[in-house]
């Protein structure tokens, strides 16, 4: 098989995560005992509950406030029952997990154990956060980009491309030409 080929192979077998439409099936309750699911669906029934009126509405959004307080105390972290998350979160491991509540997420983005984002930081759509990471400053993260584990990240991130490092360094994403240059040597 020639390089061209196997590239394509590649490519058609890894699927595409789109950085603005959520994947809700990320979230979605296989069993009971997941607690970092478990806590997102009590944030998620908090805030749809907290705009519908009534004495329903508030008796649901009060019960999700218990729940939701019983799953930071299980999975250690404090993750605001009031912050602004895209859909298709994936938290493998949420302890030690701090966002604030001036922090936004976008869709699809996995967040290992550790992290730390302050206020007013924007992490795009499908950004990986790697375990310990730290965010410190206002910051924008790009779509598709990755934060290495342990980086301390102080300024903005390019879309795609990839910072480590304390503080972060940032890597950016090779070009089609740098390939097809590294190829021919």
């Amino acid at each position: 098989m020639n390089n061209s080929t196997e590239k394509k192979t590649k490519s058609a077998e890894i699927p595409k995560i789109s950085a603005t439409e959520p994947d809700w099936s990320r979230e979605k309750l296989g069993k009971w005992w997941d607690p970092s699911r478990q806590l997102l669906k009590s944030i998620r029934s908090h805030q749809k509950w907290q705009k519908k009126w009534g004495i329903i509405g508030r008796f649901i959004s009060h019960w999700n406030v218990l729940e939701h307080r019983f799953w930071s105390v299980i999975t250690a972290s404090d993750i605001p029952i009031n912050c602004q998350i895209g859909g298709g979160l994936i938290l493998t491991h949420p302890n030690g997990v701090v966002i604030s509540p001036k922090a936004t997420i976008g869709p699809n983005c996995l967040i290992l154990q550790q992290v730390t984002i302050v206020g007013y930081v924007e992490v795009g759509g499908h950004v990986d956060i790697g375990a310990g990471a730290k965010i410190l400053r206002r910051a924008k993260l790009g779509d598709h980009s990755k934060i290495g584990a342990n980086a301390v990240v102080l300024s903005d991130v390019p879309p795609g491309s990839t910072a480590v490092g304390v503080p972060a360094k940032i890597i950016l994403p090779k070009t089609s030409d740098t390939v097809e240059n590294e190829n021919s040597k």
